[in-house]
């Protein structure tokens, strides 16, 4: 009969409060993640068009109409559904305490926040998310398409770059098998298997739980 030792029981009882703890952790990732891809898919159906122009919202939880957005609007409203998070308000405090980690001088010319468009602009996100220490690393980031994400989770922010340079955005609704994206890239959300991007160059791969 197989016999543990006093030492042995004691230091599996002491590990077990703490492995539970883990376990209840990792749950509540998934179940978080889970809740972002479902609030992210939500948005097919709803919003319709793709609009970048600029426009003046409020402040906080600012929005446009829901009918139409940009490809970071997904993740954007999908956050605030989700989780009851606004990323406009975390986006704005972080660059109004660390602007110069953000491109927007460099890319936009901009000498403060303005909360009116950051949170919307992918590169700021993607400065946003590794500041909030999401960013996993990429397999190969010479890969193209889907090949360079690796075990992609439910609720996951993946990046590319576009024909030209153009940031994109897109939600993981599935993983880390058959992976499938909700995004807007010009004919309001839609939801595409992972493959379809095989054509862009990826950037990013974020698991930001808020």
């Amino acid at each position: 009969m197989l016999t543990v030792d006093r030492r042995t029981a004691l230091a599996m009882l002491a590990a077990a409060p703490a492995l539970t703890r883990a376990g209840v952790g990792r749950a509540a990732i998934q179940d978080a993640g889970r809740k972002l891809a479902v609030a992210a898919r939500a948005q097919i159906g709803v919003t319709l068009a793709y609009d970048a122009s600029y426009r003046s919202i409020g402040y906080p939880n600012g929005d446009v109409l829901r009918t139409s957005g940009v490809c970071s609007d997904v993740l954007i409203r999908a956050a605030r559904d989700a989780w009851g998070v606004d990323l406009q308000q975390r986006v704005h405090e972080d660059m109004k305490a660390a602007f110069d980690a953000y491109p927007s001088r460099r890319e936009w010319g901009l000498n403060s926040p303005d909360a009116n468009i950051d949170h919307r602009r992918v590169l700021n996100l993607e400065v946003f998310l590794a500041r909030q220490n999401a960013r996993l690393a990429l397999r190969a980031p010479r890969l193209l398409g889907g090949d360079a994400f690796e075990n992609v989770a439910p609720g996951d922010i993946l990046t590319w770059r576009l024909t030209g340079g153009r940031p994109h955005l897109g939600v993981a609704l599935s993983g880390p098998d058959h992976v499938r994206v909700a995004h807007n890239i010009g004919e309001g959300v839609r939801e595409e298997p992972l493959w379809r991007f095989k054509l862009h160059k990826p950037a990013g791969h974020y698991r930001w739980r808020a």
